[in-house]
């Protein structure tokens, strides 16, 4: 099987937040966010099970959507993708707060859902998310996948579902 194939098709760069234990927040990179229904408004992401975030988001039933853009910091994908919540701070600093969820400053957007429905596969859950808020911060083209792997010469983290081992 030719796993490039996946790589030619759509997908864009997000940063998908929630709160962890105690509230501290926490998030991590995703690719895979689409709208599901316009009325009403709702969206579904997926997280891998063994993603902190998986976790937090099962257990606070919220999670945000931020879309990165391509002036957003690479640094960005780096700290949510690359590192795990469970021992490593993502918000350094106190992050701001959007519809009760943290959101992260450089992105181009943020929608914040409360989770109505779950599906599991073997690695992933998909989470199907009614909005509660929404917000365009700046203007920016999204970020897509491919943008990210030709552009910032980006990799995919071993959780993510376009890793290709090297």
């Amino acid at each position: 099987m030719d796993y490039m194939a996946f790589t030619k098709m759509s997908y864009g760069v997000y940063v998908v937040t929630s709160w962890a234990d105690g509230g501290r927040p926490t998030g991590c990179t995703a690719n895979s966010a689409m709208q599901v229904t316009s009325e009403p408004a709702t969206i579904a992401v997926r997280i891998n099970h063994d993603n902190f975030t998986n976790e937090c988001i099962k257990n606070s039933g919220m999670f945000a959507l931020n879309i990165l853009g391509e002036n957003s910091k690479p640094l960005i994908i780096g700290t949510f993708g690359f590192r795990s919540g469970r021992d490593f701070d993502k918000f350094a600093e106190a992050p701001e707060v959007k519809s009760f969820l943290p959101v992260v400053d450089d992105c181009i957007a943020h929608i914040t859902c409360k989770v109505i429905d779950t599906m599991e596969s073997e690695t992933h859950t998909v989470f199907l998310g009614e909005v509660t808020g929404a917000e365009v911060l700046k203007e920016d083209a999204p970020m897509t996948y491919a943008y990210y792997h030709n552009v910032i010469k980006g990799k995919s983290p071993k959780n993510a579902p376009t890793y290709i081992k090297e």
